[in-house]
């Protein structure tokens, strides 16, 4: 694909845009979508309008920037969303991304190929949001993280600055299973800054991750954790949790 220029298969209904701006083969670019300088939009992207992409960022093919959230009548929670999408400058957004309306990206984040990030949700600078991540609705991320492939980050989560999240960490926020339906008090886990989480936890809703706490591999952290602390699942065919203090 040729720098800084547009395919001539390529639909773009904006003006928007700053220099040396490169759009790939059949992406589309709505009106209302502003792209910044030395953006490069791969094929096969899709761009929503009152989207604005920062100077220098990637987009890989088949990402869909702005997806407008849909119930379709399976849902009980009530979908409530700006239509806006902010996504800083130097960022990079793998093939196949989803990013839904009323989501902001900070300055140079990575978004990993087939990752998805729900409305209202806030991602930090210099943060890693990996492979195939869920991170769901009304969840807040900080700058300098990382959180790996394959993790599962229910809705109202929150997680600090510079907190490791390994593989496969999935989280819940609804101790009832959706049996009462949507409710306010429906809360994931909050990890505090610093934080480094096991390859495959599981942390259920509401617990308190405290900052610099370790959870081991394989942990269930059904309660709250102090700062200071690590967790460490008690055996392999054991899900409850030892705390030690830490050295």
């Amino acid at each position: 694909m040729e720098e800084g220029r547009i395919h001539p298969t390529a639909i773009v209904e904006t003006s928007d845009l700053g220099s040396n701006v490169t759009i790939g083969e059949f992406s589309i670019v709505r009106k209302g979508a502003r792209l910044g300088n030395n953006v490069t939009i791969h094929p096969h992207v899709i761009i929503e309008p009152d989207v604005a992409i920062g100077d220098g960022t990637e987009i890989f093919p088949f990402t869909y920037v702005g997806k407008q959230p849909k119930g379709a009548g399976a849902t009980s929670r009530k979908l409530e969303f700006a239509r806006e999408v902010r996504i800083g400058r130097n960022c990079c957004l793998g093939p196949n991304v989803v990013i839904y309306r009323d989501v902001h990206l900070g300055d140079s984040v990575l978004v990993g190929d087939s990752a998805s990030i729900r409305e209202q949700s806030r991602v930090g600078a210099k943060t890693v949001i990996g492979r195939h991540v869920s991170l769901s609705y009304v969840s807040v991320v900080g700058s300098y993280t990382k959180i790996l492939d394959h993790c599962t980050l229910g809705g109202n989560v929150t997680v600090g600055d510079h907190v490791f999240v390994g593989t496969d960490v999935h989280t819940a926020n609804d101790n009832t299973f959706g049996a009462e339906g949507f409710k306010d008090t429906m809360i994931g886990p909050t990890i505090e800054d610093g934080a480094m989480i096991g390859i495959g936890a599981l942390l259920l809703p509401g617990v308190v991750i405290g900052k610099d706490v370790v959870i081991g591999s394989g942990s269930l952290v059904y309660k709250s954790v102090k700062s200071g602390m690590r967790t460490m699942a008690a055996g392999a065919r054991e899900l409850p949790i030892t705390v030690v203090k830490q050295e």
